[in-house]
């Protein structure tokens, strides 16, 4: 069994821990109304994005240089032929990416399903033909003069 590899794969498993944690945060903040966090949380993703594709071109190249390809299946030979702990390290990893690409997705979908609700929104604003609140936050109903929403 290379400890080398080994290594990799504890580095790249907590980078896609990491990143499952991030995508929870994510899923929470829309979940919460809080798309103000959002960019921050969208940079930190792209760096721990990076990152996990840095460890993963490592791996390979460990890969390659112990004679297997860089591709899944020469992964999955290396671990069956490193023992118990390196398939076990393995798998996990390869269970951690789903579970990360799930998530992802999820995220994905609420972003899209915001975003519709948003354009839904603007359109039937806009298929009214007048403002529904002026600059100045007043409900305008109908030709009136409105009312301020805060004083009631």
């Amino acid at each position: 069994m290379s400890s080398l590899l080994l290594n990799h794969l504890t580095q790249e498993h907590a980078a896609v821990g990491a990143f499952l944690e991030l995508l929870d945060e994510e899923a929470a903040a829309m979940s919460h109304g809080d798309f103000a966090a959002l960019p921050a949380l969208a940079e930190r993703k792209s760096q721990l994005i990076e990152q996990v594709a840095l460890l993963d071109h490592q791996r390979e190249l460990e890969q390659i240089s112990l004679g297997y390809a860089a591709d899944r299946s020469g992964a999955e030979s290396v671990a069956a032929a490193g023992g118990e702990v390196l398939q076990t390290a393995w798998r996990n990893l390869r269970e951690l990416a789903t579970q990360a690409r799930e998530h992802n997705h999820r995220n994905g979908v609420m972003v899209h399903t915001h975003l519709d609700f948003t354009r839904q929104s603007i359109s039937f604003l806009k298929a009214r033909g007048q403002p529904l609140y002026g600059p100045d936050g007043t409900h305008h109903t109908g030709t009136g003069q409105g009312n301020s929403l805060a004083s009631g």
